[in-house]
């Protein structure tokens, strides 16, 4: 039985490549980390930066809660590299998350279209599977500043290229997984 949620089902094999998608605090990170329940030596591929006090203790309070069996990887602004050499390993890797790395590029100055097309492209090199966590944003209104309106831009053409790529998505609302695309893949 998952820690998860009575609610959602955990399948017992990960796809090759996996999005993960939701809102602010829909408990989608947690479902995530569900999927590697019986995954050993998994890698936690983290996006955020410590930039502030209360960033800083979420950084902490979610490692706590992960527990010592995950190899964390910070990658705020490498992480399709970070994601090609840690797949050699084998072992089961998880981004959280997307939205974040994309705050990231922006904040540095990084040409997003390509930053997107790296990823993309690193798809079919990865040798172990991958689950991708991001924040959709799309729901709400039209920013009133440019710089919101191209986050918002960015990360929703990000989760539609991605998720025409990837072998299953995953929609998580209060707490509940749905499992909104499945493609036949040599789970693992």
């Amino acid at each position: 039985m998952s820690t998860y949620s009575t609610k959602s089902t955990i399948p017992d094999t990960l796809a090759r490549t996996t999005l993960v998608l939701g809102g602010t605090r829909s408990g989608k990170s947690k479902f995530a980390e569900a999927l590697f329940e019986n995954k050993s030596c998994p890698v936690y591929m983290a996006t955020a930066e410590a930039l502030d006090v209360e960033m800083k203790f979420r950084i902490e309070a979610h490692k706590k809660a992960r527990g010592s069996r995950w190899q964390t990887v910070e990658a705020p602004l490498e992480l399709v590299s970070a994601i090609l050499t840690y797949s050699k390993s084998g072992h089961p890797i998880l981004v959280d998350c997307l939205s974040l790395w994309i705050s990231n590029l922006l904040m540095a100055d990084r040409v997003l279209d390509d930053e997107i097309a790296l990823l993309l492209q690193s798809l079919p090199k990865l040798d172990s599977p991958v689950v991708f966590v991001s924040t959709e944003v799309g729901l709400g209104g039209i920013a009133m500043n440019e710089l919101a309106r191209r986050y918002a831009d960015a990360i929703g053409m990000l989760h539609q290229a991605l998720a025409a790529e990837v072998q299953r998505t995953y929609w998580v609302v209060a707490g509940i997984s749905i499992l909104i695309k499945s493609e036949k893949t040599n789970d693992y």
